[in-house]
């Protein structure tokens, strides 16, 4: 199996920066497409379908040529009907071969999602192939450890950190995250950089963490990319990334590519599905191997263009295959007859 990427965006989710990096990413995904988008960061707010709604139309339209299936996963609040554990709203997620989480509150996030069959369900599948891509929010919650923008920026509580999902622990590394790392929208009189906090604030949070974190700064409308297969990182977008260690940035700009080390040494867990429950990583499994065989309503069609093709009539085989085509199959013409592929 193969690890799937993972993506993360300063802002602009829905920009053309945030679109480049979506079919960038689509390009490297088999047919078909499915995109499964988590309302969980907002699930505290009256309208998060919305929100999660809006993202869902961006990638309907950015998207277009691939024909991608889009699924809002309702994944709102633990304890309820729509909670990140109840298996029946998230069986979208388990063929899920793109998943985006984003805008919302950080702290909500982790605490919601921490422990859940929704969060073992995404790891599995990103360890299946599936990429991950994580925005505003998002980015924030799968660090190490979380920055409580609202807490800080908007009630005024102390400067303090919260434990994260820590996505990248599971490969021994300590990764936190900053999004709205250049923010400007307080003009001169206010400094809202650092996502809204301020430097000096920032510095305060950067001075609470373990020495041994590296946190990720992400400017607005920029993202980057990390391919686990290879090694290696990209930068995406209109500015910058800010790799720091004990709060000394090391910038790299847009077009920029160096090597995953860069930010922490990898390992990969042995076996794939340590730390995931044997249940989770057996539904997920068992979802693709069903997924791999062909319907049988593909299988009528495939052989109603081979009786087509006996008779040698091209253009009723032409417009079967393109039936077969938009069921998620493609047929190939060997000198064994014909074959199937997802």
């Amino acid at each position: 199996m193969t690890l799937g990427h993972v993506a993360f965006l300063g802002s602009g989710e829905t920009s053309l920066a945030g679109g480049r990096i979506f079919e960038a990413l689509a390009r490297l995904i088999p047919d078909p497409l499915r995109i499964a988008i988590l309302e969980t960061p907002a699930g505290f707010e009256l309208n998060t379908s919305l929100v999660a709604g809006r993202v869902g139309d961006f990638f309907a339209t950015r998207l277009q040529n691939y024909k991608p299936t889009i699924d809002l996963i309702p994944a709102r609040k633990k304890g309820t009907e729509f909670s990140p554990d109840n298996p029946e709203i998230l069986k979208p997620l388990l063929q899920a071969n793109m998943i985006f989480m984003g805008p919302g509150s950080p702290s909500y996030l982790a605490r919601q999602l921490q422990g859940t069959l929704t969060w073992d369900i995404i790891r599995a599948r990103h360890r299946q192939g599936a990429t991950l891509i994580f925005a505003s929010a998002a980015t924030i919650s799968v660090g190490q450890w979380v920055l409580p923008v609202y807490e800080i920026y908007k009630v005024g509580e102390d400067v303090h950190a919260k434990n994260g999902l820590g996505f990248f622990s599971d490969f021994g590394m300590h990764l936190s995250f900053i999004p709205h790392w250049n923010n400007a929208d307080g003009g001169v009189d206010l400094d809202t950089s650092r996502c809204f906090v301020g430097m000096e604030r920032f510095k305060q949070w950067c001075d609470l963490l373990p020495p041994d974190n590296t946190t990720i700064g992400l400017d607005e409308h920029t993202g980057l990319i990390i391919d686990l297969e290879a090694g290696t990182c990209e930068v995406s977008g209109v500015s910058s990334v800010s790799i720091v260690r004990e709060c000394n940035p090391e910038i790299y700009s847009s077009g920029s590519k160096f090597a995953l080390k860069e930010i922490g040494e990898f390992q990969l867990p042995d076996p794939l599905e340590k730390d995931i429950p044997p249940s989770v990583w057996r539904m997920t499994v068992d979802v693709q191997k069903v997924e791999a065989e062909p319907p049988s309503e593909v299988l009528v069609l495939l052989e109603q263009r081979r009786q087509a093709r006996a008779n040698k009539d091209f253009a009723a085989s032409d417009h079967l295959r393109d039936e077969i085509a938009a069921l998620g199959w493609k047929v190939k013409d060997t000198k064994e007859g014909q074959k199937l592929e997802r």
